[in-house]
């Protein structure tokens, strides 16, 4: 499949435009254009929603418009209470001092006169059917997922036994292969070939996606491309994971000498500044990597839980040993 040749690797927050907040909060925050053209281009400055009751007072020390200017019921109501020229102006400040977003909630019609300032301003009016308080608590979790470090990585994401696992590797080991058997197994796919990293910087997790391009979609070499739920139902296939844990593929010359054969070790791969636990499975003609994944996956589980198989093991040899010792 297509994809980008370098992973964008960057601990940084991503920019996005009001149209991306409109687009990613479509389902979710029940919002509509009232007037956008070029202010739907404007970049969000500051990934958080403003009620602007002071400002429409007239105070505009520390007026924050950089965030997203939220117009509720006391906004509105207090605006009424203006007389058509006072508001007109108070609402015109707002414009002057570069709010470029005004949002009106609770499914409130928006007056022509704001649209037509807003208009002249290059700012964007949207309208949302939800309470005010409900927007701001939905808004938060959008805004947060547009602002959040991103990266892109070659690697095929599985959820293997409720985990969400990425296969990297070189090019040929057998990635899309494995993934198409896990899924035939009844794991579900994430991303194929190229993975898109979120970072959640509340809680440090990591989340895995596909590109809105590829999405479903896998590439088998012999086969061409194929739509996975088409062919295996839609349980098949995973919007969004969180990132556990990550399997690397080397070929069997490459980890001569260089594998710990016991699983002692933990290994880590650093993502966005998150430590993620590592596994590196050598791959030679006849392994099952399906089986070994899978195996794997478990064994991270168990690993989680507490269980420590070669502890376990160790342990058992010392007791055999000093029994035999007696």
């Amino acid at each position: 499949m297509c994809a980008d040749s370098a992973e964008r690797a960057s601990g940084t927050q991503t920019p996005f435009t009001l149209r991306e907040f409109v687009a990613e909060g479509a389902e979710r925050l029940h919002m509509e254009v009232v007037v956008g053209g070029a202010g739907l281009s404007h970049e969000v400055l500051e990934p958080m929603c403003n009620r602007p009751g002071l400002a429409l007072t007239g105070f505009y020390g520390f007026f924050a418009w950089r965030r997203l200017q939220v117009i509720g019921q006391a906004e509105r109501a207090y605006l009424e209470s203006l007389e058509p020229a006072l508001r007109l102006e108070r609402l015109q400040a707002l414009f002057d001092r570069n709010a470029y977003c005004l949002i009106f909630a609770c499914g409130m019609d928006v007056p022509r006169e704001i649209a037509e300032l807003a208009e002249r301003a290059g700012a964007a009016v949207l309208r949302t059917t939800l309470l005010t308080r409900v927007f701001f608590h939905q808004a938060a979790f959008v805004l947060e997922k547009l602002h959040a470090p991103k990266t892109r990585l070659y690697g095929t994401t599985v959820e293997v036994a409720g985990l969400g696992v990425m296969l990297e590797g070189a090019p040929g080991l057998g990635k899309s292969e494995t993934a198409l058997g896990l899924v035939k197994h009844g794991n579900a796919l994430v991303a194929d070939d190229l993975t898109c990293i979120r970072k959640d910087v509340a809680c440090n997790l990591l989340f895995a996606s596909a590109s809105e391009a590829t999405r479903n979609y896998m590439e088998i070499r012999g086969i061409g491309i194929i739509h996975v739920p088409s062919i295996f139902g839609v349980t098949a296939v995973r919007a969004e994971k969180k990132l556990d844990l990550v399997i690397t593929f080397k070929g069997i010359g490459e980890t001569e000498g260089n594998l710990d054969r016991t699983g002692e070790e933990r290994r880590t791969r650093t993502i966005l500044g998150v430590e993620v636990p590592q596994v590196t499975i050598p791959v030679s003609a006849g392994r099952d990597l399906v089986n070994l994944v899978e195996t794997a996956a478990q064994q991270y589980k168990l690993l989680a839980a507490g269980h420590d198989a070669v502890r376990e093991l160790d342990a058992h040899l010392c007791a055999r040993a000093l029994q035999a010792a007696k």
